[in-house]
């Protein structure tokens, strides 16, 4: 949670309790806190890990956010201490880079094409 909304500066929408320690987490960007919200599920299932692992493995990120400025990103997370794991590269028209979430998966930030 504070990942994703410290660093990431997306804002807490639910946070319900599962039992158990789980919780039910969702945020929403700031900008738009009445649109899609990003859930943060608990990793127990058995499923979880070895899924996990093989996205990472092959460097496929889990989730895609659009930003403004992928350079300006980059500098700006890497300046919190966000370990990328593909610096800015550009691919045709778009850019993007990939970053570690801290929970064990890839992130990719994109400014798609204009």
């Amino acid at each position: 949670m504070d990942f994703y909304t410290k660093i990431l500066g997306f804002v807490k929408k639910h946070d319900v309790p599962l039992g158990g320690g789980a919780r039910w987490l969702t945020v929403v960007s700031p900008d738009a806190t009445g649109g899609t919200e990003l859930l943060l599920e608990p990793a127990d299932h058995p499923a979880v890990q070895p899924y996990r692992d093989a996205l990472v493995q092959d460097g496929i990120p889990l989730a895609q956010f659009a930003v403004d400025d992928v350079q300006a990103e980059y500098e700006r997370l890497s300046g919190l201490g966000v370990r990328f794991t593909q610096g800015p590269l550009e691919a045709g028209p778009a850019t993007f880079a990939v970053f570690d979430d801290t929970c064990g998966n890839l992130i990719q930030v994109a400014t798609p094409p204009q």
